[in-house]
């Protein structure tokens, strides 16, 4: 039988609890978004789980139950500050983003990963949190639609990229928009393959 998250980790901490996690480290395109999120023990959505372990269309039902049950706090990092003190830091200051953006102050937050952030807050890392903590998935959840939304919005003003499908990551079609169209103010020019891109060939260095 495979575990699923709970209020295990937050029942064992006093005082009210954030959960906290992040999405898009990893693309070549969009901002870093963080969530909050403080769980009502006795009225939260059925299904929390990991976000990647649900579909898109069950992720964005829950994600709306979330917002209407909990307390939910969203941060961002732009590209600009993504490249200008690293995506590492930028993922941080997400995260303290989001805990300054609840509107019910947490005695104390957990966070998925090993890295720990900055925040107001007595802060516990949590490995694989998304997967054992119910607050850290709805967090999970949160930060992942929230920045499918961003980048589908982007992919309506630069089609080429495919970004409501890819959200910035290196999918082939991502790649083949890059050749032929070069490199916009939305890609994030200190990843390798954009900063080789830019640097490699001239003719892509323009920024649309």
């Amino acid at each position: 039988m495979v575990d699923k998250p709970s209020f295990k980790i937050e029942q064992s901490m006093p005082g009210i609890v954030a959960g906290i996690d992040e999405a898009g480290r990893g693309p070549w395109a969009g901002p870093v978004v963080a969530a909050a999120v403080i769980l009502n023990p006795k009225c939260f959505p059925d299904g929390l789980n990991d976000s990647k372990k649900l579909s898109e269309k069950r992720r964005e039902d829950i994600a709306l139950a979330i917002r209407d049950q909990a307390t939910v706090g969203v941060g961002i990092a732009s590209v600009e500050e993504i490249d200008e003190i690293n995506i590492l830091q930028a993922t941080f200051l997400a995260m303290a983003r989001a805990e300054e953006n609840l509107a019910r102050k947490p005695d104390a937050c957990i966070v998925d990963g090993s890295q720990k952030p900055t925040l107001r807050a007595p802060t516990q890392m949590v490995v694989k949190g998304d997967a054992k903590s119910l607050s850290i998935a709805a967090a999970s959840i949160i930060a992942k639609t929230t920045r499918d939304q961003i980048m589908r919005d982007l992919a309506i003003k630069h089609p080429f990229y495919e970004w409501e499908k890819n959200k910035g990551y290196g999918a082939p079609a991502h790649r083949a928009g890059l050749d032929d169209h070069g490199v916009t103010q939305h890609h994030r020019k200190s990843f390798a393959p954009i900063h080789n891109m830019l640097y490699a060939d001239s003719s892509k260095r323009r920024v649309g």
